[in-house]
């Protein structure tokens, strides 16, 4: 029995050693530093220039006082983020409780309205990270290029230690016992449908959380979900059919499902509770603090967010998996130039540049964003924004961004099919096919995948399309509803359960067990308006040659948008699927040369139909079948 794992070198062990040791230390920052507070930093948030509201700002700072003297939120130290924030929570309620009594007592101040004196309750959660931040203070926040170098700088030494010994190999692709491996193996169906719905459910049950106890839109995507079920499972006949298991039975690859579990934790803790990561945050801020005030000129300013940590850190990851991903397919020239095609984008168009526009004083703005992905797009602060932007930017900005929706996209995909965008451009891409490429085996080749695959992602695009509609109306006539349904309840919902629990948490928390592309196939609107232009407009196509297969089924395997490449080869058929992204590995890794990327000048329709292939019955002998 041939062995179940490949050889490695010294310099690899130590590497992945390195790797294991800056992820011990990245996790345990979250619990180094101690928390205090002061009276001025609590009710510094509060201060403003308008002499009209500083006598209301005079009142919450007061009542934020006595609270905090109330509940010694002064006089301790908090050793935990969760002790912190149930300490500052409750001085807040607290102080808005005194508020509501001082209100009560001397009645509204004249000319006011009782949402302007009230201490709403949005504000703790707008200044929570803030106070927990601006309290930290311990062996993280003193020693952040310390624990950079720990974390970044060994992790990201020790995957390269592994990967650069790669390079010294054969050219070529290996299964290398990818199904074998307990990182790359996945889950059988079973395992993989539990995750899922527990998953879904989890989102589903803190949207109604984070929805303020209002249940409409979490019960409206549950109804979705079971519609969409009952018409994959049995109005399309796919109930107990066609289930295929991505790997052997039973719970399989436990160092894949921890890594899965880690990096769904990850995307639950940036979305939601970024005050639990501000250790992580503070790490990175030097860096944040020396571009903003590098170009803005200004000696002070540029504090890192949880959206800089998490561009920062998704950057360097993309380097160094894309390191990876040009060893493992550096026979093939194409695989290398959409790898630094989609680090330029990332690094260039998704981190540098609107670092640079943001210390300009300029609206942030990721050029390669394009709606519907860039959700967000038409929402009224981000339209007042480029239109408020001083000199023409923000116009540019805005038209660019109605360009490339309208004309660019369409002519793209038209010449190149939709790889431009998700194989060259994307950073969601990007990651996919860096980071992600080891799970890539990993999606789901059945037809009833397929058809899952179809409803959800084009019911997204259908959502994104409808929440736009809304906001655009409401932006022209200054009404906040629509047909009795709130334009920010829909606005909220999505961002929520698309833009954070389907692209972030599931999308990519499921690498390890679904495969890299899960929310590329299944869920980004933007590819289900590109592969609709690609199935019927487009001159991209990956021909074949049907004769010289001989059904290995490395093109299937290594298909990360779960085509099944084969049974196109084995009947001579060009792939034309709405679908693919173009990404050439089935290509790079078919040892007979039988599949090419091609921007053919043939009529799509003729193209998807027309089939060419060897037919043998004992009645007719052998034919050429049209």
């Amino acid at each position: 029995m041939s062995s179940t794992s490949t050889k490695k070198s010294p310099l690899q062990y130590i590497g992945l050693a390195l790797f294991a040791v800056a992820m011990l230390i990245f996790t345990a920052m979250l619990g180094l530093d101690d928390y205090t507070f002061t009276q001025d930093a609590i009710t510094a948030p509060f201060e403003t220039s308008d002499e009209s509201k500083q006598d209301i700002a005079a009142m919450h700072q007061g009542a934020l006082i006595v609270a905090g003297e109330q509940t010694g939120l002064f006089e301790n130290t908090y050793s935990t983020t969760f002790a912190a924030e149930k300490a500052l929570k409750q001085t807040f309620y607290t102080a808005k409780s005194l508020v509501d009594q001082q209100i009560k007592a001397d009645g509204l101040p004249e000319g006011k309205q009782q949402w302007e004196v009230e201490l709403p309750e949005w504000q703790f959660k707008n200044q929570r990270m803030g106070w927990i931040q601006g309290g930290a203070g311990g062996p993280v926040s003193n020693n952040p290029w310390l624990f950079f170098w720990l974390t970044f700088g060994l992790g990201a030494l020790g995957g390269l230690l592994y990967i650069i010994p790669k390079f010294r190999a054969k050219p070529g692709i290996k299964n290398d016992h990818i199904f074998h491996s307990p990182l790359t193996k996945g889950l059988d169906l079973g395992w993989r449908s539990l995750f899922l719905t527990m998953a879904i459910l989890g989102i589903l049950g803190y949207g109604f959380y984070y929805m303020d106890d209002k249940f409409f839109w979490p019960a409206v995507t549950a109804l979705i979900a079971i519609v969409i079920i009952a018409l994959v499972m049995f109005a399309q006949n796919s109930w107990g059919r066609d289930a295929r298991d991505a790997s052997p039975e039973g719970l399989s690859g436990y160092l894949g499902i921890f890594a899965g579990v880690y990096f769904i934790g990850f995307y639950l803790l940036l979305y939601w509770a970024s005050h639990h990561i501000v250790a992580w945050v503070a790490m990175v801020s030097p860096i944040s603090e020396g571009i903003y005030q590098f170009f803005s000129g200004k000696e002070e300013g540029g504090q890192a967010s949880q959206w800089f940590l998490y561009g920062f850190m998704y950057c360097t990851i993309m380097v160094v998996m894309g390191v990876r991903m040009i060893s493992k397919y550096r026979h093939n020239k194409y695989q290398i130039f959409r790898t630094i095609s989609v680090l330029f984008f990332q690094l260039a168009f998704a981190f540098m540049i609107p670092e640079i526009l943001v210390a300009l004083n300029k609206p942030w703005y990721d050029f390669k964003n394009i709606w519907p992905l860039d959700y967000d797009f038409f929402f009224s602060w981000s339209i007042d924004g480029f239109l408020n932007t001083p000199g023409s930017l923000g116009l540019f900005m805005l038209g660019w961004g109605i360009m490339l929706i309208i004309i660019g996209v369409p002519l793209m995909v038209h010449f190149l099919g939709k790889r431009w965008y998700c194989s060259w451009v994307c950073g969601c891409g990007g990651l996919a096919e860096t980071m992600g490429d080891p799970w890539r085996q990993l999606s789901d080749k059945s037809l009833r995948a397929w058809k899952f695959e179809r409803w959800i992602i084009h019911g997204v695009l259908a959502a994104a399309i409808i929440m736009t509609g809304m906001t655009l109306y409401s932006y022209s006539t200054g009404t906040q509803e629509l047909f009795g349904i709130q334009t920010s309840g829909i606005q909220k919902w999505y961002g929520f359960l698309i833009g954070a629990g389907f692209a972030g948490v599931v999308g990519t928390g499921f690498y390890p067990l679904m495969g890299n592309r899960v929310w590329c196939r299944f869920g980004c609107p933007l590819a289900a308006y590109l592969g609709l232009v690609q199935r019927f407009q487009s001159r991209f196509r990956i021909t074949v040659n049907g004769g010289q297969c001989i059904s290995c089924g490395n093109c299937s395997t290594y298909c990360e948008m779960g085509i099944d490449v084969r049974s196109y080869a084995q009947k001579g058929q060009d792939v034309v699927r709405a679908s693919c992204v173009g990404c050439g590995v089935c290509a790079a890794v078919c040892p007979r040369g039988v599949l090419r990327l091609e921007n053919g000048a043939e009529d799509i329709s003729q193209r998807t139909v027309s089939e060419r292939v060897i037919h043998i019955s004992e009645e007719n002998g052998i034919q050429l079948m049209e």
